[in-house]
Formats: C-alpha cells, sequence, structure tokens
C-alpha cells in the first residue's frame, strides 16, 4: 500500500471516530452511564457490600441477671456487632418477623448457678437466616463468644491456650484484609469490559435506527476504517474514564493502595480494549435492535465477570471451565490487573497475559470484521 493511500486511510479513520465522538457526546443517557459506572458503582463495589460481619444488630434476652450474663452481653461491641439491645422474651418473635434484628441471643434463669455447678446449661441464639452473609457469619462468632466468655468466667482469669507450635501469618499484598481494596479494583476491571462492549455496540445500533448507516455506504470509505474509528473512538472514551476513576475515585476517595505500574496496566487495559470493542461491533450485528442487544450484553457478561478470576480464584472451577475461560479476554485481563496492581508485577511475570491478549484481540477484530462486512452488505 502507498503512503498516500495509507494516509488516506487512516485520515478516514481519525474523522469517522471525531463522528463517533460527537454523536456519543449527543447521547445523554450514554454519558450517564459512563459516570455513574466509573464513580458511584465502584464507589459502592469497595464499601457498601463488606464480606466481613460489620454492624450486626443484636438483641438479648437476659433472664439470668448476673456477672456471667453481663460479661456475655459485653463481648458484643463494633464494629462487628451493633450495640446489643436488651429486650424480653415476648419480644423476640415480633422483633425477628419485623426484621429488626439479625440475631437474638436468649441467656436463661440460671445459667451462672448452672455453669458453676457443672451441668451444661443451654444458651438459645435466634437468627434470622433471610441475611444470609450476616446469619451465617454472625452465628458462628457469637458461638465462640459465648463459648470463650464461659470459658474464662470459669477459669478466673484470661488465658491463651499454649501451643506446641506457633503459626506466624503473614499477609502479603493486603495486610489489613480490607475487602475496599479488591472489590474496588475489581469493579474498575469489570466496568472497563462492560462499557467497551456497551459503547461499540450500541454506536453500531444507533447508527443504523438513525439511518446513518446508509450515509456511511455511500461515501468513500471502507468497512474496516469505520470499524477501527468505533474501536479506537469508544476504546479512548473507556480508558480516559478509567483513568479518571482510578485517581478521582480508587486512590482519592478510597485510598486504594495500587503497587505496580499504572504505565503497564494501562497498556493491557488498550489490549484487552481492543478485544472487547471488537466484541460489541459482533454483538451489534447479532441484535436487531438496542433492546435486544442489552439483553445480549447480559448473557455475555455474567459468565465473563464470573468465570474470570475475578470474583473466584480459577484454580477452584472445573478444569473445563478454566480451558474455555482460557479463550476469554477478560481472563487475562483479569490476570494482569491482579499481578500488577497488587502485586507490583513487572512485564517478565505478566507478558503471557498480554501475548493472549494480543492474539484473542486479533482473532476477534477479523471475526466480527468479516461479520460486520457481511451485516452492511445486507444493508446496502
Amino acid at each position: 500500500m502507498s503512503m498516500p493511500r495509507l494516509l488516506r486511510h487512516l485520515g478516514n479513520v481519525r474523522l469517522l471516530g471525531v463522528k463517533e465522538l460527537w454523536s456519543l457526546w449527543r447521547d445523554p443517557m450514554m454519558l450517564v452511564l459512563i459516570v455513574y459506572t466509573f464513580t458511584v458503582a465502584i464507589y459502592t463495589a469497595g464499601t457498601a457490600m463488606p464480606e466481613t460481619l460489620q454492624q450486626t444488630p443484636i438483641a438479648i434476652v437476659d433472664e439470668n441477671d448476673s456477672a456471667l450474663s453481663a460479661r456475655i452481653a459485653g463481648a458484643f461491641y463494633p464494629p462487628a456487632f451493633n450495640a446489643p439491645v436488651r429486650i424480653t422474651q415476648a419480644q423476640v418473635d415480633p422483633a425477628l418477623d419485623a426484621g429488626h434484628y439479625t440475631l437474638v441471643l436468649v441467656i436463661p434463669h440460671g445459667l451462672q448457678r448452672d455453669v458453676l455447678a457443672g451441668r451444661g446449661p443451654s444458651v438459645q441464639l435466634n437468627v434470622d437466616a433471610t441475611r444470609m452473609s450476616q446469619a451465617f457469619a454472625g452465628s458462628g462468632l457469637t458461638q465462640q463468644i459465648v463459648a470463650g466468655e464461659v470459658a474464662e468466667f470459669v477459669q478466673r482469669h484470661r488465658a491463651t491456650p499454649a501451643v506446641p507450635v506457633e503459626l506466624a501469618v503473614r499477609m502479603r499484598f493486603n495486610p489489613t484484609l480490607s475487602n475496599v481494596w479488591f472489590g474496588a479494583l475489581m469493579e474498575l476491571v469489570g466496568q472497563v469490559t462492560m462499557l467497551s462492549i456497551i459503547l461499540t455496540g450500541a454506536a453500531l445500533i444507533r447508527e443504523r435506527e438513525h439511518g446513518t448507516i446508509e450515509h456511511l455506504l455511500v461515501m468513500p470509505v471502507t468497512p474496516t476504517e469505520i470499524m477501527l474509528a468505533k474501536v479506537w473512538s469508544m476504546g479512548l472514551v473507556v480508558v480516559v474514564a478509567t483513568f479518571l476513576s482510578l485517581h478521582g475515585v480508587v486512590l482519592g476517595l478510597l485510598r486504594v493502595p495500587v503497587e505496580g505500574s499504572l504505565g503497564l496496566f494501562f497498556a493491557g487495559a488498550l489490549l484487552h480494549l481492543f478485544a472487547t470493542t471488537s466484541m460489541g461491533i459482533f454483538m451489534a450485528t447479532l441484535a436487531r435492535n438496542m433492546p435486544q442487544f442489552g439483553l445480549l450484553v447480559m448473557l455475555v457478561m455474567m459468565p465473563l465477570q464470573m468465570l474470570s478470576g475475578g470474583m473466584t480464584p480459577r484454580e477452584s472451577m472445573p478444569t473445563w471451565v478454566q480451558w474455555v475461560m482460557s479463550l476469554a479476554p477478560t481472563t487475562h485481563f483479569t490476570e494482569l490487573s491482579q499481578a500488577i496492581l497488587f502485586r507490583a508485577a513487572g512485564l517478565s511475570v505478566v507478558w503471557p497475559s498480554f501475548a493472549a491478549l494480543a492474539l484473542i484481540g486479533a482473532v476477534v477484530f477479523a471475526v466480527s470484521l468479516r461479520r460486520f462486512r457481511r451485516a452492511i452488505t445486507r444493508m446496502a
């Protein structure tokens, strides 16, 4: 290809991409979606869904009124529990029915006397099992607290049993085990995938619905130029939004430390966007309108996010799932993102993920281009 012809193709791609950016700017709903997904969605993913027990509402029915029951009641304190509320036995069922408490601990009459006499009394714990996360973790922690306080009361002192081997635990990459670090960054990775697919697919469907695709077909532009324009313009929007979200929300508002090179991370993001934007165009050629495209995005995004290793380690999945997901770009983008952002890995560690993304992106782009050519040929 001669240099003038190459420059003409590049000029067409640039102008068509600028047109896509102007079209996006005039679409307020898409702009709201971009702002929401890279601000509110990331902030809530890091803060609104804690994986550890936090602020669990608990009530106590104390029919013993002894030193032991007071000791047990005083062992429940923030941040794992709210301050225990003392209620009567008659209030237990109505309070649970109304959803006021997750846990209601009933301390029976004569508990301290029976404990000192060695009779082995029972303490009842009522759990609202509809609150799954708090019910599962809270019931286990409550049993440990009650058993520990009773044992120390009987021994008359707090003592740590001696063990023959001491286990020294060292938390790497997240010393405080803060779910904010993991939740915010993995949500950002997921939003990069989702927005890149939605923006490019919506751009093509918008052209079809507005009738401007016919205008492009009569212009001296090729299908490759049209597709490349949508890929670079929508990819640029996602990269800019990711950069602003990473610095404004993740690093600024949530104060999540990022250990690795942001330049290396964005290099991997560009390769990932090359594949996902092409996927968006391919899916848009299958859908006839935006509602169909939205349903198709949901069908594709759920397995991509759940099985890529961002929510559950891939090693715990069935072998055939691991093999299938190795063909998905989100798997390799999640791997390199975790390695770079959490473990400060360099190119010598993440280059296999880069190579896989480049290969998958090339294949997806070629398949999408072929499908796109056939689709606009039918339109013509």
